[in-house]
């Protein structure tokens, strides 16, 4: 039998005017003998126009839930919403709807995103020919995005007559042929080089920047996670913390304030390091002052 988080969702306004919602999302997978709770109350909000990235150790949740912003999994409980799609009550029309429309989706492996026998072009104009889109306007915007994204010039190669950033740029480019809301991508840099990996987080960028796509990168990168503004940390299933970055404007140096995320319960989770330098354990003293709280290790008699 599934067992569920009892945490009560918020109120229907939380996250209202975000383009994803992620409110207390849990997602369980279950085989005979074995049940194991990947997402387990997870609460995010992304705004309309945001980039920002995902990192977390293996197993903490990142990929599962990329995959069910991405529609290809679902949500066993909480409340899941993104550009106004219920996407734990859709049907599969609308699911079909989703995925073509107002997703788009890159993994780490450029060969599942591309078709060994499709040039650059053919399939980049595939995702609007299966969506019905007019020839016309498929060969505009298909001309569009590749010069866009740097990679004009492999129109008429195969993924074989490509290196790894341009097979990445041009999988870039299909994510986004049916004018996504929301651009998801897994690990887009994980086997590139850093040269090449800095092409394809450019292209991201520019996918943010010049077409206005909302964009969510999961990345062990921290040369990426640390060009974006807010990077939200994934550890057992849960946002632990998020760094929120200023970058550097009108030769002003920028700043970066990390901040731990607390759920609807109280529940907050303190960093590793924080943990292991005050020899933090299974129980903790609290105290409150005006304007915080203290958090000390239960052996502290001093506290």
């Amino acid at each position: 039998m599934l067992t569920l988080p009892d945490a009560p969702r918020r109120e229907p306004e939380f996250g209202h005017d975000a383009l994803v919602v992620c409110d207390n999302l849990v997602r369980i997978y279950q085989s005979e003998t074995v049940e194991v709770q990947a997402l387990q109350g997870l609460d995010l909000l992304v705004h309309e126009g945001e980039m920002i990235a995902l990192v977390g150790a293996s197993g903490s949740g990142k990929s599962t839930l990329l995959n069910v912003l991405a529609g290809v999994d679902s949500p066993t409980a909480g409340r899941t919403r993104v550009a106004g799609h219920d996407l734990i009550d859709m049907t599969r029309s609308e699911q079909v709807h989703y995925r073509r429309h107002v997703v788009g989706f890159v993994r780490q492996q450029a060969a599942r995103n591309l078709v060994p026998y499709l040039t650059a072009a053919q399939v980049v104009d595939l995702p609007m020919t299966i969506a019905g889109t007019p020839r016309a306007r498929r060969h505009e915007r298909t001309t569009e995005l590749l010069e866009l994204l740097g990679v004009s010039h492999c129109a008429d190669r195969r993924p074989l007559e490509m290196s790894g950033g341009e097979q990445q740029r041009v999988s870039i480019a299909v994510a986004l042929a049916n004018e996504p809301r929301l651009l998801l991508a897994d690990e887009p840099t994980g086997e590139l080089d850093s040269e090449t990996g800095a092409e394809v987080f450019a292209a991201l960028r520019t996918a943010n920047r010049e077409l206005g796509a909302t964009v969510v990168v999961v990345t062990h990168d921290a040369g990426v996670s640390e060009q974006v503004a807010r990077t939200v940390a994934i550890r057992d299933g849960r946002t632990s913390s998020e760094v929120l970055r200023s970058h550097e404007t009108a030769g002003t140096p920028g700043t970066a304030e990390e901040f731990a995320v607390m759920d609807r319960s109280g529940r907050v989770q303190l960093p590793r390091e924080y943990r292991e330098a005050l020899n933090l354990t299974r129980r903790v003293r609290l105290a409150l002052a005006d304007d915080h709280v203290q958090i000390r290790s239960d052996r502290d008699e001093g506290a």
